[in-house]
């Protein structure tokens, strides 16, 4: 019997949240200056808009793996991008993964907070917790590399 959990974590970044997001939403192959990343490239459509499909190429647990997402949504108003994956990786344990990133300005804080939806092929599968944890990593590098450049 497959089992559906959702995972959420939150990221407090420094630099500018419109940053962050326009990377995810027009530049995420600009996220290849972080360590773990290793690629991404675009498969299909046109960055920025709901529909576009890219390759992520990264280092996990000291091998490269892949994963293919979709935009399904994009909503400026929210700073909020959905995407669904196709994580090669881990598609014979998860029969899907649903990734959102929400980045919100609260004032004194700024938060990326990453939401990942996922259902397992059987209840013996684990969370895919190390991968969640991957890419708060991911934004927090990209944040602080931001203020470097500044």
């Amino acid at each position: 019997m497959a089992k559906i959990g959702k995972l959420v974590r939150e990221v407090e970044i420094k630099s500018d949240i419109n940053l962050v997001y326009e990377i995810y939403k027009h530049k995420p192959n600009n996220s290849t200056v972080i360590g773990p990343i290793q690629g991404c490239d675009l498969v299909s459509a046109q960055w920025g808009g709901s529909g576009f499909v890219i390759l992520w190429r990264f280092i996990h647990s000291g091998k490269v793996e892949s994963a293919k997402e979709m935009v399904e949504e994009v909503d400026d108003e929210l700073h909020k991008i959905v995407f669904q994956g196709d994580w090669r990786s881990v598609g014979e344990m998860y029969s899907l993964l649903i990734l959102t990133i929400n980045i919100e300005d609260m004032g004194h804080k700024k938060l990326v907070i990453w939401t990942m939806e996922f259902e397992k092929v059987n209840a013996h599968i684990p969370d895919p917790t190390p991968y969640l944890d991957l890419l708060c990593v991911v934004v927090g590098d990209m944040a602080a590399n931001f203020l470097k450049r500044l």
